[in-house]
């Protein structure tokens, strides 16, 4: 949190003051303690005249990358002007923020910003992303940048801030696949985001920013005699490997959680430590085995192992180098990694529909199917209208009439072709979803994968039968569960032992299968609960049965629901008894706020 001080001019100032004091926890302080304080806050707020403003601050401004954001508000609060390190001190943000809290108009004069184009000096904070080139150079690159200069941008490993500069991507700037489509004679500007040692022709201005995507898995001998050389020694033999320093995490066996380095990347470095037994470390296959290492710690491999661990099973980039008291090798999880120059659009995007309406998809969940090569959607539960956003000339198929090698067969195809494809599921792809599976068939394959969540059924059921289904001092549990069908349930999870505690219970797939649903939850609920059965949530063939639960297995049946019905059981259904005496009980403090 931003430690922010109020500098207030005048007393027409002091309303303001007042609500920038709540609302962004800021303090008040004299304007003649600016000196003693300019290294104290991270910004300050003026209320007052703009000159007065800049000659306070004048004898202490020494450079945007360490000087404090600075912003000016008028007495009267018309205006929010952004003053000082607008970028990289977040000044800008602190202005618009300032200006929704007071109804103010906001003043922010960074070319950048007014342009809607990209504030490269902002991407080493907002992203973690340290600057590789040249620093000085960063005010000639942005010039260059801002006026339109032909710029071309190399991305070598995928984030979100990669994800963020491809879908934002300016007119004047063109992603190239490798670093020797960087043609001085095209471009004035390269911008790389990549953890591999590039550099620009001659006569073309560099940003490199490198991405910190790797992971260090790190063997050590006995009480080694510095510490602080095997840090530095170890980022050496990964840059004469062509690798900038990439990683925050390093890994390494458990035997060695006491050891004086581990503690030194913690708490002087904020590396994360993270520690693998014996067993874990020897069940990864790895290229560079040792039955030396295997009879003094139980496993073949410590580095190699624990950076393939520590990456999620990812892909090892640099195998084990050996220094005088150490090991080391890097891995980078596959979600980061672009597969191959030829390749680097290839991954799959694992995609949550949502319950059935198009607009009830996640924002990020529709910009993957815009810019899918091939979609791949389960047609018997998702609706072919939530495609239809689809790029032109890409390849849409229902999965319906296709068993898992044909789907995964398919998905190989096109990722082969260094395709992006989205692998569309219904609700939410965690819950009764297909995509185990399919996830062991991508780890084999070492294909980059990643899963965009969803809108669950279960809550568009809330929302369309307007009910709450947790309630003060009656449920505060939602079960979300099925009944047992073709597909057994583990015996602790029974519908009458989940029944027990009358909670709210979501049931999926189970109307095929109502009778013995009904009899399983009569044997704990009160036959009068409030039941629901919904068919189609949110598609525009929805319907909803209301009734009780002696009742349910007849309104499924009379009304002939299919699978696609999620049966809701709970006092939570349409209660609205007793509801503002707990509201008043409990959430006073809400009301308060609203309030003021």
């Amino acid at each position: 949190m931003q430690k922010i001080a109020i500098i207030q001019i005048n007393e027409a100032g002091t309303p303001i003051a007042a609500r920038l004091q709540e609302a962004l926890g800021a303090c008040l302080i004299r304007r003649d303690s600016i000196k003693t304080n300019w290294k104290k806050f991270d910004a300050f707020v003026f209320i007052g005249a703009m000159g007065i403003c800049v000659r306070t601050i004048a004898p202490y401004i020494k450079d945007k990358h360490t000087d404090p954001a600075v912003v000016c508000i008028d007495s009267l609060g018309k205006n929010v002007i952004s003053v000082l390190s607008g970028h990289v001190g977040g000044a800008n943000d602190l202005t618009r923020e300032i200006a929704d809290v007071i109804g103010a108009n906001e003043v922010i004069t960074t070319q950048s910003d007014n342009a809607g184009l990209w504030a490269l000096d902002t991407f080493e904070k907002r992203f973690d992303w340290p600057v590789a080139s040249d620093v000085e150079d960063m005010n000639d690159c942005i010039f260059a940048f801002v006026n339109r200069q032909p710029t071309a941008l190399l991305l070598e490993a995928r984030d979100e801030g990669t994800d963020y500069l491809e879908d934002t991507k300016p007119d004047h700037v063109t992603i190239i696949n490798d670093i020797s489509e960087a043609d001085p004679r095209k471009y004035k500007l390269l911008i790389m985001v990549t953890p591999y040692n590039r550099s620009a022709p001659y006569g073309m201005l560099e940003l490199h920013f490198v991405p910190m995507v790797g992971t260090i898995g790190f063997g050590l001998a006995h009480h080694p005699d510095d510490y602080y050389a095997i840090y530095d020694q170890i980022d050496e033999a990964f840059a004469e490997r062509g690798i900038l320093p990439c990683a925050h995490r390093y890994c390494t066996i458990d035997v060695k959680e006491d050891e004086e380095f581990c503690a030194m990347l913690e708490d002087e470095y904020d590396e994360e430590v993270v520690f693998y037994t014996a067993e874990e470390l020897a069940a990864v296959d790895v290229p560079n085995p040792s039955d030396t290492v295997a009879k003094h710690v139980g496993t073949p491999s410590v580095c190699e192992a624990a950076a393939i661990l520590g990456s999620n099973n990812g892909k090892l980039i640099i195998p084990k180098v050996k220094g005088k008291n150490w090991t080391a090798a890097l891995a980078i999880d596959y979600k980061h990694v672009r597969v191959s120059p030829c390749q680097s659009a290839a991954h799959i995007e694992i995609v949550g529909a949502g319950p059935g309406d198009p607009d009830l998809i996640s924002v990020r969940g529709r910009k993957m199917l815009e810019k899918a090569d091939l979609i791949l959607y389960a047609g018997s539960l998702v609706p072919k209208a939530l495609t239809e956003c689809h790029k032109p000339g890409a390849v849409v198929r229902s999965s319906a009439d296709m068993n898992l090698e044909e789907q995964c067969a398919l998905m190989k195809e096109h990722y082969d072709k260094g395709h992006f494809i989205v692998r569309l599921h219904t609700g939410d792809p965690c819950i009764f979803g297909a995509i185990q599976e399919q996830m062991a068939f991508f780890d084999k394959h070492q294909m980059s994968y990643h899963i965009t969540p969803g809108i669950s059924s279960f809550l568009a059921a809330a929302a369309e039968l307007r009910s709450q289904f947790t309630i003060p001092e009656r449920t505060q549990t939602i079960i979300l569960t099925r009944g047992e069908g073709r597909t057994p349930m583990p015996e602790k999870e029974q519908l009458h032992l989940l029944a027990k505690s009358q909670s709210t219970m979501c049931i999926f797939l189970s109307a095929a299968i109502v009778d013995d649903v009904q009899r399983e939850l009569l044997q704990e609920y009160p036959e009068d609960t409030p039941v629901a059965a919904c068919y189609h949530l949110t598609w525009p063939d929805q319907k909803i049965y209301r009734g009780v639960l002696k009742d349910l297995a007849k309104i499924v049946h009379d009304n002939n629901l299919t699978l696609t019905t999620m049966l809701v059981v709970g006092e939570a259904i349409d209660n609205r008894q007793g509801l503002s005496e707990l509201y008043n009980k409990y959430f006073t403090h809400l009301f308060r706020q609203g309030e003021a």
